[in-house]
């Protein structure tokens, strides 16, 4: 009997986890079809919804970040990236998106570094390069080589 009820209660136990687990997974989908549909508002709110059920999702921060760049609210943007890169280190296009942040303040040393770890992840965006090198040329400090 004690074997029995140990079975039931782990198949709940998977059956809720797997319901769980494709629940967030529908938030997902549906925050980012939302998003192609250029509704940001409700994509918005369900990419957050997504993050409360699957706070790993790396995906789900670079959206909102994405989604922030066209709200000109660099300050959510950014800090929507540096949490995609933290999950997810080899996000290349978040790494380019704060890259771009960076070039736009003029902050030479940082937008150096992440083209360092960029040029060591890059495979779709590596074209991207080219344009972080001229524009960071045009902020190059005097007294750096």
């Amino acid at each position: 009997m004690i074997k029995k009820s140990i079975y039931i209660i782990s198949f709940l136990i998977i059956i809720i986890f797997t319901h769980n687990e494709s629940f967030a997974q529908s938030f997902f989908d549906k925050a980012k079809k939302k998003y192609e549909e250029k509704k940001f508002e409700d994509s918005k709110f369900l990419f957050h919804r997504d993050i409360v059920f699957n706070p790993k999702n790396a995906k789900s921060y670079l959206y909102l970040a994405k989604i922030f760049n066209t709200e000109e609210n660099q300050k959510e943007e950014e800090k929507n990236l540096k949490s995609a890169l933290l999950l997810e280190p080899s996000n290349e296009e978040a790494m380019y998106m704060l890259i771009n942040i960076e070039l736009k303040k003029s902050n030479y040393s940082e937008v150096k570094e992440l083209k360092d770890k960029f040029l060591k992840i890059c495979s779709s965006l590596c074209k991207k390069n080219k344009n972080i090198e001229e524009t960071l040329k045009n902020i190059e400090p005097n007294n750096e080589s």
